[in-house]
Order: structure tokens, then sequence, then C-alpha cells
């Protein structure tokens, strides 16, 4: 069992910036965002490998968003520039012991952090 503790959040205006982090208690295979808005699906924001050093981002935050991770500490902080209102939502944080091609989908993930609320007004 892998437990998730996030931290970050809050609200900003449109441009703004916010840092999110993640810690986990243990070994991950990947670790990553994903984010919710009200009446949509979970989507993936951003995945980072462990095995490779590989992170994926989804296309509409390549550029504005970045992962830096801390193997020693178990830790990834998403770094959130340049925000605008479609990026308000719940941020999840995510893991998966277990090896698999991908961590992209929400059915990829074993370990789910409590959110934290993001909200960029205009």
């Amino acid at each position: 069992q892998v437990q998730l503790m996030e931290s970050g959040g809050g609200s900003v205006r449109t441009g703004g910036s916010l840092r999110l982090s993640c810690q986990a208690s243990g070994d991950t295979y990947c670790m990553g965002w994903f984010r919710q808005a009200p009446g949509m699906e979970r989507e993936r924001v951003a995945t980072f490998y462990y095995d490779t050093g590989n992170i994926n981002y989804r296309d509409v935050v390549q550029g504005r968003f970045t992962i830096s991770p801390d193997k020693a500490k178990h830790t990834i902080y998403l770094q959130m520039n340049s925000l605008h209102p479609d990026d308000s939502g719940v941020y999840y944080c995510a893991a998966r012991r277990s090896w698999r091609p991908s961590c992209s989908d929400p059915g990829d993930i074993e370990y789910w952090g409590q959110g934290t609320q993001v909200t960029v007004s205009s």
C-alpha cells in the first residue's frame, strides 16, 4: 500500500502560477497528476516514470507545467505557470507500483491522493 500526501493548490488569476507537491510513502513505478473539473472526466496532466526518467505532459499544459522529481524523497512537484480558467479543477496525485506500459489513464492508477483544488479566475 502506498499513501500519497499532497500539498499546494489554491486560487489565482489568469496568468498566475501555483505549485503542487506530492510525497509517496514508498517506491513507485510512476507518479503524476490528474485533474477533474465539475461534470468532466478525470484526465491526465503529467506523468513521471521512475525507471526511465521520462515525463509525459498533456498537450494543453506542455510548456506551461513542469514536473520536478525528488527521487530520494519519493516526491514530485508540479509547477504550473500561465494558468487560465480551463486549468481549474481538483488535482489528484496518482501513482502505480507495478510496471505497466503506460500510466496515462485513470484505469492505470493504483493509488490516489485526496485531491487539491485549483481555481483560476479570469
